[in-house]
């Protein structure tokens, strides 16, 4: 039926866990570190007083995430000492590890210091070039979505599946702001795609690609990315049956863009967006 979530595993889960995935534990490492990211951040969440700083790219970051990064990467090392950490306010400093934390501290920064609840912690475990495993964690929603690699997608306990749209015109589009100074250009296609389908929302950063992991869209698209942004949600798509890519087709997370989609969509989203208006 249209529109329902489909069952199939995706095809990752079906090549079985990987060394470092589900299998070592990881999940319940990052719930820790995600309960904790949660309490900093809703803490400073809509406090009268919260210290914003502008980054050299001009984006803000908050007091909030860099505690949360800080947290995180003194858990690291309490608890895991042989891994690096991938950050985006402290950057790579994995010093050639094979295994790491990826983890945005608050994605959604420009949500959270307008006191929009649309934001969360992004943390994901890599193993030799592989997320194995991702938390989404976000607190003013009390939402958390979690993947391992081979054991599904879930918020908290409640399965998910993406849905079984299998035509364009039937589908719904996700895409972060299409306009204004701080926001990047959109790919040659992707005004031509979005009048072709069903519906198209503007709920951006990682929110809309849990949608899609839920079933509740078909496609996510998300033109300019850095790896913290999409290790988490990369493995909960896929985990969920879905497909998350690079918008040149690659399953990567440092392409620099990111499209995810429900998988029966995905091939003809590339076309459409790569074909020009």
């Amino acid at each position: 039926m249209t529109g329902a979530r489909r069952d199939a595993a995706p095809e990752p889960a079906r090549r079985g866990t990987k060394a470092g995935g589900d299998d070592a534990g990881w999940i319940p490492f990052l719930s820790e570190i995600a309960d904790r990211a949660d309490a900093i951040a809703l803490r400073h969440f809509r406090a009268a007083r919260l210290a914003v700083r502008a980054k050299a790219d001009r984006s803000p970051v908050s007091e909030a995430d860099e505690s949360i990064e800080e947290m995180a990467r003194g858990l690291v090392r309490e608890r895991h000492p042989e891994m690096g950490v991938f950050g985006e306010e402290q950057g790579d400093r994995s010093g050639g590890r094979a295994r790491r934390l990826i983890i945005d501290p608050i994605d959604g920064t420009r949500n959270f210091v307008r006191g929009i609840p649309v934001f969360a912690t992004l943390l994901g475990i890599e193993d030799e070039g592989e997320v194995v495993a991702g938390v989404v964690s976000a607190p003013a929603l009390g939402l958390r979505w979690l993947a391992a690699r081979g054991a599904g997608a879930f918020e908290r306990t409640r399965r998910l599946r993406v849905s079984d749209v299998a035509d364009v015109p039937g589908a719904h589009l996700f895409h972060a702001s299409v306009a204004g100074s701080a926001e990047p250009g959109l790919p040659p296609g992707a005004l031509s795609l979005m009048r072709r389908v069903e519906r198209t929302r503007g709920f951006g950063d990682f929110y809309m690609h849990v949608l899609v992991a839920e079933g509740a869209g078909e496609i996510a698209l998300d033109p300019v990315v850095a790896p913290w942004d999409v290790a988490a949600i990369q493995i909960i798509v896929e985990e969920a049956g879905g497909r998350a890519t690079a918008l040149s087709g690659e399953r990567t997370i440092r392409e620099g863009s990111f499209l995810s989609t429900n998988g029966l969509l995905h091939e003809e989203v590339l076309a459409a967006l790569a074909a020009g208006a």
